[in-house]
């Protein structure tokens, strides 16, 4: 299963334009499963109502949407909470950090265009 990252289930939703050739690709394909975590849709929740102009979003809209195209919905639990606490301060946004904790305690891979997280290793794939 691949874990999107915030800024390209954004892009993907409103901004097809801004995703590279590779993670297009990757969105269509639908070989592997797709999930987004409800810690995108919580950054996307508190950004917003901090009036970010990159992050004017419906949390609910974007919720439904992501629901509706097939994505699986990763919820947040204590094992990946406990798991930020032993990251290496590689990267210091707290969301990048529990989805990078998602993704290892779920050995899944996150898919980022934030080329700091690669520093994590195996578990960030940069599109």
């Amino acid at each position: 299963m691949l874990l999107l990252d915030t800024h390209l289930i954004l892009w993907a939703a409103f901004e097809p334009d801004r995703l590279s050739a590779k993670a297009a690709k990757q969105l269509r394909s639908r070989e592997t499963p797709l999930a987004f975590s409800l810690a995108s849709l919580w950054e996307v929740a508190i950004k917003s109502s901090l009036g970010r102009s990159d992050f004017v979003v419906d949390c609910q809209v974007l919720h439904q949407a992501l629901l509706a195209q097939g994505f699986i919905e990763l919820p947040i639990q204590a094992a990946h909470i406990s798991r930020v606490s032993t990251l290496p301060w590689v990267h210091r946004d707290p969301f990048d950090r529990l989805l990078v904790a998602q993704a290892m305690v779920g050995g899944l891979s996150l898919l980022t265009v934030d080329s700091t997280l690669k520093g994590y290793g195996r578990f960030v794939r940069l599109v």
